[in-house]
């Protein structure tokens, strides 16, 4: 039964995607606001994509910001690369819980309004020279 588990184990390992990522989750941004964030740092190296979100004037810059400077940290302690040799390779903003309101309307009724909320994944590679 051992043998099975380190087999696996094994396994798992070899499959595993040996990128710098970070995750940020439970964000209260909808995951639509946070992906066009995401969609102007896809693709740009590192420090660029850390230049535009500090320049931009959304709301969700800020978490993305601290998301990618997480990201760039995980590569640099963990797998031992620089900031310059890092690309944002994916990222992708997926949805997270959904705390539902009550709003009050005409007549004693009430609707429901959704307030969204976010999982922010960045993942970084090295640049391919």
């Amino acid at each position: 039964m051992a043998t099975r588990s380190r087999e696996k184990a094994l396994k798992r390992e070899e499959t595993r995607d040996k990128r710098a990522k970070a995750i940020t989750r439970h964000v209260r941004i909808t995951p639509s606001k946070v992906g066009e964030v995401l969609a102007l740092i896809r693709g740009k190296e590192a420090t660029e994509a850390q230049n535009i979100l500090t320049m931009l004037n959304k709301g969700a810059s800020e978490v993305v910001l601290k998301t990618l400077e997480s990201a760039i940290a995980n590569a640099e302690n963990n797998l031992s690369l620089t900031k310059e040799e890092l690309f944002v390779a994916e990222c992708f903003a997926g949805a997270g819980p959904i705390m539902k309101r009550l709003v009050p309307r005409a007549r004693g009724r009430a609707d429901i309004m959704d307030k969204r909320t976010s999982h922010i994944t960045i993942i970084l590679d090295r640049v391919a020279k």
